[in-house]
């Protein structure tokens, strides 16, 4: 199964996160599939690859509580087929 997940990067006291699709059984810092986004939570900043972020979330994919909330701010499951919409 794949999910949608942080990656942790940066230094000590000043994270940043990619946002990459994972297989479940890898660990946090471990061989991502595909990188689809960035958030950094300090400057507040978040970019997305919105194709790529609909292609693993209709394939099966599931975010993590805080990817989710991400998502949602974007606005990013209003662009999913109506039969899609589990999630939201």
């Amino acid at each position: 199964m794949i999910k949608l997940r942080l990656k942790r990067c940066g230094r000590k006291q000043r994270a940043v996160y990619q946002i990459v699709a994972i297989d479940v059984r890898s660990r946090r810092e471990g061989k991502a599939l595909r990188k689809v986004g960035f958030y950094d939570p300090i400057k507040n900043q978040t970019y997305l690859n919105v194709p790529a972020i609909l292609y693993f979330l209709e394939k099966g994919a599931q975010p993590t509580g805080t990817v989710q909330d991400i998502l949602k701010k974007a606005e990013v499951f209003k662009e999913l087929r109506p039969n899609q919409t589990k999630l939201n």
